[in-house]
C-alpha cells in the first residue's frame, strides 16, 4: 500500500469505462501518475496550494481533477491516507 495513496478504489462507472475504453483506461493511468507526483491537474492555484499544505502536514484531503476524453475525473485521497478514490466529476 502506498503511503500516500492508500487503498486505491474507483467508482463502478470508471471501471466500466476503463474495461471498455482503452485510450480512456490510459488517460486515467496518466492522471493518477501524475497525482502520485503531486500535479493536481486542473485545479487552481489556491486548491494546488492546499494540496501541498495537506501533503506536507499530512493532515487534510488531497483533491485533484484532470480532463479526459470522456468527462473530468477526480481523484481523491482521505485526510487519513487510508484511501484513494477515482471518480467522475458528476459523480462527486
Amino acid at each position: 500500500m502506498n503511503k500516500f495513496l492508500g487503498k486505491l478504489v474507483m467508482t463502478r462507472e470508471i471501471n466500466d469505462c476503463i474495461a471498455d475504453d482503452e485510450n480512456f483506461a490510459k488517460e486515467v493511468l496518466k492522471a493518477l501518475t501524475r497525482y502520485k507526483n503531486h500535479d493536481w491537474g486542473e485545479m487552481c492555484e489556491e486548491d494546488k496550494q492546499m494540496n501541498d499544505e495537506a501533503i506536507k502536514n499530512d493532515n487534510d484531503r488531497v483533491f485533484a481533477a484532470y480532463e479526459t476524453s470522456q468527462v473530468k475525473i477526480y481523484i481523491i485521497t482521505e485526510y487519513d491516507r487510508s484511501y484513494t478514490t477515482i471518480l467522475f466529476s458528476y459523480e462527486y
